[in-house]
């Protein structure tokens, strides 16, 4: 992983992003190490994730299909997409009222 400097000069790893493929094949791994008696900071390390990324991984795609997985980013996209939505919309509302109640 790359390493870079903040605003104050102090070292940081970069974020790597995964795809929730990769995700769920890691909790697979994770699972399957687990079973053969290592401890969750030697699975965390051995996958290259932190340990507070494994459990947040766990909690949302544990018991989870590919196909699943891959509908739940789905959703959360067009969740992401409808809120702008009406976001625009409300935002829309408040300018033509105020237009038409002629404070312009």
């Amino acid at each position: 992983m790359a390493v870079s400097a903040g605003p104050t000069r102090e070292l940081r790893m970069a974020k790597k992003r995964y795809t929730p493929e990769q995700i769920v094949a890691k909790i697979r791994e994770a699972d399957v190490e687990l079973a053969r008696g290592q401890t969750t900071p030697q699975v965390c390390k051995k996958l290259g994730v932190s340990e507070q990324t494994h459990y947040r991984w766990r909690r949302v795609y544990r018991g989870l299909r590919l196909e699943k997985v891959k509908r739940l980013k789905a959703l959360e996209r067009e969740n992401t997409r409808l809120k702008k939505l009406v976001a625009d919309q409300a935002i829309d509302i408040a300018i033509l009222k105020e237009v038409s109640s002629g404070k312009y």
